[in-house]
């Protein structure tokens, strides 16, 4: 069963709407004694990294999110929560990766936010991926990006430059992309998360 962290900065809406669809059970995690209930956790995100960061604070769970062993999956602000840092509002994150979120550079061909369907590529071998062709198109929205690093890249995506579409490391996952919003490929990587 999924908990769906609740912090106040996810869109759960269309989240917990695909899992239903897909007939994946769920539940909200709003205190550390929620946790216990589930094998495996989402954290959403959508907006501002910093914003979101002070708000994963006041509710007192960064302790337990960090010494989490089961598989843990962030969505777009999620994931880059769990980065060591965000250009976005120059804030420290959680740390579990030691790699950055930087802003896109505007320029004439790419205009930011990253807005709309982009191909990912997978770089490694992983059952979050199983069942999904590489250049699979997912739905993006986002402003700023995971640099790419070879050690925790999962797959990787390219807009104005290459740049980390999910990344990897013991237990915890992330993805820039919003799979509930990418149709079959989506729901098929939400499926292999709770198959892990």
């Amino acid at each position: 069963m999924i908990g769906i962290i609740r912090y106040g900065a996810g869109n759960i809406f269309s989240l917990t709407a695909a899992l239903e669809r897909l007939g994946i059970p769920y539940g909200m995690i709003n205190s550390e004694a929620d946790f216990e209930q589930y094998d495996r956790y989402i954290i959403p995100g959508v907006g501002h990294a910093g914003a979101a960061m002070k708000k994963l604070e006041q509710t007192g769970l960064v302790p337990t999110i960090k010494a989490l062993n089961k598989p843990t999956l962030g969505i777009c602000v999620g994931m880059q929560l769990l980065t060591s840092y965000s250009e976005e509002g120059n804030s420290n994150l959680l740390n579990l990766f030691p790699i950055k979120t930087l802003r896109f550079k505007d320029s004439n061909l790419y205009k930011v936010p990253h807005t709309g369907w982009n191909q990912v590529f997978p770089q490694k071998e992983n059952p979050l991926f199983e069942n999904i062709p590489s250049g699979s198109h997912f739905y993006f929205v986002h402003s700023y990006f995971i640099e790419y690093d070879e050690a925790y890249t999962l797959s990787s995506a390219n807009y104005n430059n290459k740049f980390s579409a999910s990344i990897w490391r013991d237990n915890f996952y992330g993805v820039q992309f919003h799979p509930e919003k990418s149709g079959t490929y989506g729901e098929t990587l939400l499926t292999n998360f709770y198959k892990l």
